[in-house]
């Protein structure tokens, strides 16, 4: 009989340690479903200056300062946008993402943009979950600006190259995460290749010595310049395989020429960024006989491209003015592309919305010019 109850006590101390420890196992399960949970309702973002940023999901508030406003609205129109600086607010300055989003003007104010620096207390006053800074500020002013506010900041960037700059893809792919708009982020590097794809395949076979040199003025940089304002190595004439002839200086970017150096270089082709269009009539009305001595002068090879450049820049403008270069200097290769229904490709799958004759009211457009 002792025997008998000492193994029932046994059985039922064992039940007990087993019901106990089962408990506990369903207490530790539920800890880590707890930890899944919390993790699922975060992402950790590598921003392009390689900083880490935890964020909690959904990002409901964003604010995007800089060049990131631009690429933003590639990617979410102004879905979620609780603020924007003044400078990228007005249809007057002729950007299409802008001209895409009239919405823009009536956003609170976090600043006055480039080159004044946001605002911290407008900032706060907004409430965004996060800022996403492009181009804008270094490093330093980006960690300071985080200490004001207490708010996280995504860095992004449109690169260095105007147009399928790498980049500018992973900036994309970033700002995608954030707002859960990965797959749009794919579909825009996606067109954009595609657009790159073409240009290179059309230009592939045309002989050296077949093709028209070509020069680009009136290009603006941190403002508008005349006919001596150019581009080095411009990655939109590298698209489709050009001869520029300021690629001779071995300079990349904004060059600023003598315009002596033009009359050596003789292009074939002279195209006027239609920012600086006035510029150049006017140094025209002032100086006919320079112009006229110039070849493309004389023999009505003048256009006039939309502008690209425009607080950093208009990507997709850029793009289109590729096909519409690749159209004067190679006419029998480009024969099947009609230059404004490609514009107005590339602007509604980027922007939305068909933008060519508002760019062109605006500007000029592609067309010939009678300086």
């Amino acid at each position: 009989m002792g025997k008998k109850l000492s193994l029932l006590l046994v059985l039922i101390i064992s039940s007990m340690w087993i019901l106990t420890s089962c408990n506990q196992s369903d207490g530790m399960v539920n800890n880590d479903r707890s930890l899944t949970s919390k993790k699922a309702g975060t992402v950790e973002i590598i921003d392009m200056s390689g900083r880490s940023i935890v964020l909690e999901k959904p990002v409901e508030r964003v604010v995007a300062i800089g060049s990131a406003l631009r690429i933003y609205t590639y990617i979410n129109g102004t879905e979620k946008l609780v603020g924007a600086e003044r400078n990228q607010q007005s249809a007057e300055t002729g950007r299409p993402y802008i001209l895409a989003n009239p919405e823009l003007e009536q956003l609170p104010l976090v600043g006055e943009g480039f080159p004044a620096n946001p605002d911290p207390e407008l900032l706060i006053k907004v409430n965004p979950d996060l800022i996403i800074a492009g181009d804008i500020l270094d490093i330093a002013e980006i960690e300071e600006l985080e200490k004001k506010t207490g708010i996280p900041i995504a860095v992004v960037t449109t690169g260095v190259s105007t147009v399928f700059d790498g980049d500018m893809y992973k900036s994309l792919r970033i700002i995608g995460e954030i707002v859960d708009r990965t797959d749009r982020a794919e579909e825009l590097i996606g067109f954009m290749e595609g657009c790159k794809k073409e240009l290179l395949e059309l230009t592939k076979n045309i002989p050296e010595d077949k093709k028209p040199s070509i020069y680009i003025g009136g290009v603006s940089y941190k403002g508008m310049h005349g006919i001596e304002s150019t581009l080095g190595n411009s990655p939109i004439l590298n698209a489709i395989r050009a001869k520029n002839v300021v690629d001779e200086l071995g300079k990349t970017g904004s060059v600023m020429i003598d315009k002596e150096q033009l009359l050596e270089w003789d292009p074939d082709v002279i195209v006027i960024d239609e920012n600086g269009l006035n510029l150049v009539k006017e140094d025209y009305s002032k100086y006919p006989d320079y112009y006229n001595s110039l070849s493309a002068v004389k023999n009505g090879r003048v256009y006039g491209q939309l502008p690209h450049t425009s607080y950093y820049s208009n990507i997709e403008t850029a793009i289109a003015d590729a096909y519409f270069l690749g159209k004067i200097l190679y006419p029998d290769e480009f024969k099947d592309i009609d230059v404004i229904e490609k514009a107005d490709e590339i602007y509604t799958f980027m922007l939305g919305k068909p933008l060519y004759s508002i760019m062109a009211d605006r500007f000029g457009g592609y067309e010939k010019i009678d300086l």
